[in-house]
């Protein structure tokens, strides 16, 4: 899988945020078929930074209601990505 289609966005929540400032943990949104070490992979190219762990969970798509039809939203990987003493990751928000 090419490194620029495994990570698709970061995801800025208060929890995500909160995560940032306590553990030097940053939260993206990932490519569903992309494991572990393809997103440390990733993550160590595009900031530089140097990764200690990282952690996934597939978020299930929620029920969705268009007019007068059920639908589903997609389901979607989310990576909280854990870095060295000393590595940040500014995103200039």
């Amino acid at each position: 899988m090419d490194s620029y289609n495994i990570i698709k966005k970061p995801l800025r929540t208060e929890k995500s945020v909160a995560d940032g400032e306590a553990t030097n943990s940053y939260h993206f949104e990932v490519d569903l078929k992309a494991n572990k070490i393809q997103i440390k992979g990733a993550v160590e190219k595009f900031f530089n930074v140097k990764v200690q762990d990282v952690r996934t969970i597939v978020k299930k798509g929620k029920r969705k209601r268009v007019r007068f039809r059920l639908g589903r939203a997609k389901n979607w990987k989310k990576a909280i990505v854990t870095l060295k003493e000393g590595s940040t990751i500014d995103f200039g928000y």
